[in-house]
């Protein structure tokens, strides 16, 4: 047999190399791709007085005491839309999650739900969010009582009305829990900080501001002698100016250059966006077109990045009577329905009702698919020829990155169990993060917490 022929010279592929230098080094530091660790499927926004070591265990009560009121959770998933041959499991796993985790992340609010106070007043708040996030860190440390998995504080925007109000708030809080926390005395942090702590910056609309946080944050971890890095935050997008820019861009690659690697996520924040395109309050919805738009641009501007989304909130809570709570949970069920379907796995929730919809919405939402996309996967690991010996779907390894990713995230949320994960795929959870991961690797085997 003759040897094969080519025509470009040999000194053609290392000048491709050259001329693709800066391009391979961008890429590899720019989209590092998901790290395959845990994401919350919620935040719950409280105003950060108003929030005790005992707040989580409260809403988990009140959202099953909502629950029993309305007929229980069966009535209420479905309601929620639930097929009946998921419901047991679904109750059944909901029901446990409002026992031991009813709050996966948890916001002390300094900002607009804490309002405007005297100085003092919020001196005080501010340091007494950092006691009560190490001491819900310390008792998830002990695993005693149901403590969120993720905590941290949102303080006040950095435009100049509340930017001296804002910084001081972080800079109280973040140094009150390194230095009077005591994770590091109680071995439940090294570094004094828990490993779930998130910061929250919102109103962003340029680049400089995300600049002046990442400043504030490297001059947080000099003064308290943290790994630089270590502070971490997310962005909540509110503002037009986010989406398009005054050049005539859209600024958020340019926040997350500034950001040297910091930002963990961008949160949409549904009313205040709506309200500054003009819409009206009536009309005010996660899922109004303005709120569509914006939260696309957002999902490219992030893509492969290894940044999360958060979709935002319904205001309609279900806190009146029985019909009005029927309306409302539906409404929410289908809203986090709505939201899943699009790649938007994390929502804010206002309300201790809110809890059993989110959940039996999510859990149904993986239970769902689950075995078509283990077998699929199992097919997909032992074909030699993609798709041609056992199964009807002939997947690309990008589509089998996908469902592995898809049941990656039901076994984190605890939809889906390590057991039924073996069963169904033939997969223990280091093999699927592999495979939903392959570049960075899940960092943790078990879901991570505060």
């Amino acid at each position: 047999m003759s040897a094969a022929r080519t025509s470009l010279p040999a000194s053609f592929a290392r000048r491709a190399d050259q001329l693709l230098e800066g391009t391979d080094a961008a890429l590899e530091h720019c989209f590092p791709g998901d790290d395959g660790s845990r994401q919350p499927l919620h935040t719950c926004y409280v105003p950060a007085d108003l929030v005790t070591p005992a707040t989580a265990r409260e809403w988990g009560e009140a959202a099953l005491a909502a629950a029993a009121e309305a007929g229980g959770l069966t009535a209420l998933a479905e309601l929620a839309g639930v097929e009946e041959h998921l419901r047991e499991e679904v109750v059944t796993r909901t029901g446990r999650k409002l026992r031991e985790e009813p709050i996966e992340d948890l916001r002390l609010d300094l900002e607009d739900g804490y309002g405007e106070r005297p100085d003092a007043e919020e001196d005080e708040a501010a340091v007494g969010a950092a006691r009560t996030v190490a001491a819900m860190a310390l008792a998830r440390h002990r695993g005693d009582s149901p403590q969120p998995a993720f905590a941290g504080i949102r303080f006040k925007c950095l435009e100049a009305g509340t930017r001296e109000r804002g910084l001081r708030s972080l800079d109280l809080f973040v140094t009150a829990l390194v230095r009077e926390g005591g994770l590091a005395e109680a071995g439940a942090a090294a570094d004094g900080l828990p490993a779930g702590l998130v910061l929250t910056l919102p109103k962003v609309s340029t680049a400089e501001q995300v600049e002046v946080m990442t400043e504030a944050c490297r001059a947080l971890e000099s003064a308290l002698g943290l790994a630089h890095g270590r502070l971490r935050f997310e962005i909540q997008m509110e503002t037009a100016p986010m989406i398009l820019g005054l050049d005539g861009t859209c600024p958020i690659p340019a926040m997350l250059r500034v950001a040297e690697g910091r930002v963990t996520a961008l949160h949409y924040g549904t009313y205040d966006y709506s309200a500054s395109l003009g819409v009206a309050a009536e009309f005010q919805s996660m899922e109004h077109p303005v709120a569509d738009h914006a939260k696309q641009v957002m999902q490219v501007a992030v893509a492969g990045t290894g940044v999360r989304l958060s979709d935002g909130s319904t205001n309609r809570l279900p806190v009146g009577d029985a019909a009005q709570r029927r309306e409302a949970w539906a409404l929410h069920a289908r809203l986090v329905r709505r939201s899943l379907e699009r790649a938007l796995y994390q929502g804010w929730d206002l309300h201790a009702h809110q809890l059993p919809t989110r959940f039996l919405t999510n859990y149904a939402f993986y239970r769902r698919s689950f075995g078509a996309s283990a077998h699929r996967l199992q097919v997909y690991r032992s074909r030699s020829v993609p798709g041609i010996e056992a199964a009807d779907v002939a997947d690309e390894p990008a589509t089998a990155r996908a469902l592995a990713r898809f049941v990656h995230r039901g076994l984190l949320c605890g939809a889906i169990g390590a057991g039924e994960l073996a069963s169904a795929a033939g997969l223990d959870h280091h093999e699927l993060a592999a495979l939903a991961h392959p570049r960075p690797a899940a960092a943790t085997p078990t879901p991570g917490g505060i």
